[in-house]
């Protein structure tokens, strides 16, 4: 039997959920160097296209694709981009600044790490990319015919694919204090405003997460097809367990309400295999059942968020 999450605070009650986001966690940016695959078309290359098509030139926007992005060594690299960003993503929580992340300051070694290893898988999947890239600009030119311009590609592709990240401070300047107190001061209340729009952001993305969860897998439940019950994957029973763990690991104890019904859903699916709800049907009715009054609620609060009286669990 899984633990209740609310079992296990990480943070102290006694600050604001604003306050405890902004001691306990850290800023966290990734940036990326990476090689277009695409590229528009030039006014007369749009040009020639509008007259074939008996267009204007000003209604009409074009592009070309400049490498075959379904070639097996560009979707390799395409692929560690994919699973930085959505590291990037499990482990931090949103903050209202483009490209900024907010993470546990303890994990900040562990996140590092990470990086670090899917870094140098970056590496080699350029590596190996660099060995079809003659083979991939020469299938281009056959593609594009005189649409190929080949000072659009580089010579090599050393440092077309990088990635870079740090840990900003988004706390105002402490310099500000002693030459410009006022200015400090405003500088901290527009902080203070930035990680309360965090919390609310961060609640959001936790009741927009579960709800797509919880309706994929009640749907998996109760629908059938063809007069039979509609098959569904261990991972969309996984996915739920998973999210029980983010939300324990990066939850500010904001929403009371919301910490409720992830406990509430956590029990309903606690120690179900995936396989067992195929072979049981009374138990696959039951889950489907329950889950769709969890899908309820959430409905609602994607609605409206004032506090309300939530699905209480079975004692």
């Amino acid at each position: 039997m899984s633990t209740n999450l609310l079992d296990e605070p990480i943070v102290q009650p006694s600050t604001s959920p604003s306050q405890r986001l902004r001691t306990t966690f850290a800023a966290v940016r990734i940036a990326f160097t990476w090689l277009g695959t695409r590229k528009t078309l030039t006014s007369e290359q749009t040009a020639q296209a509008a007259e074939s098509f008996g267009a204007e030139k000003q209604y009409l926007s074009a592009g070309k694709k400049l490498l075959d992005t379904k070639h097996p060594a560009l979707k390799a690299v395409t692929g560690v981009r994919t699973r930085i960003v959505s590291l990037w993503k499990a482990m931090s929580l949103p903050y209202p600044e483009h490209g900024i992340r907010l993470i546990r300051q303890d994990q900040i070694e562990v996140f590092t790490r990470h990086l670090r290893l899917l870094q140098g898988e970056l590496e080699e999947a350029v590596t190996g990319l660099e060995v079809h890239y003659a083979e991939l600009k020469s299938a281009a030119r056959e593609r594009l015919g005189s649409l190929f311009n080949p000072e659009d590609y580089p010579a090599s592709l050393q440092g077309m694919f990088q990635i870079a990240w740090d840990f900003p401070s988004v706390e105002p300047p402490e310099y500000l204090r002693r030459l410009h107190p006022e200015v400090y001061r405003q500088e901290c209340e527009r902080v203070a405003r930035r990680f309360d729009e965090a919390v609310q952001l961060t609640e959001a993305a936790f009741i927009d997460e579960l709800q797509h969860l919880v309706a994929h897998l009640t749907e998996r439940l109760s629908g059938q097809t063809d007069g039979k019950p509609k098959v569904f994957r261990d991972s969309a029973v996984e996915n739920l367990t998973q999210y029980f763990e983010r939300f324990r690991e990066l939850n500010v104890r904001s929403n009371e309400q919301l910490d409720e019904l992830v406990g509430h859903c956590q029990h309903i699916v606690a120690g179900v295999e995936p396989q067992t709800l195929r072979d049981n049907n009374v138990l696959r009715q039951s889950m489907a059942c329950e889950l769709s009054q969890v899908q309820n609620v959430l409905d609602d609060l994607l609605v409206d968020r004032p506090r309300r009286n939530i699905l209480r669990r079975p004692r």
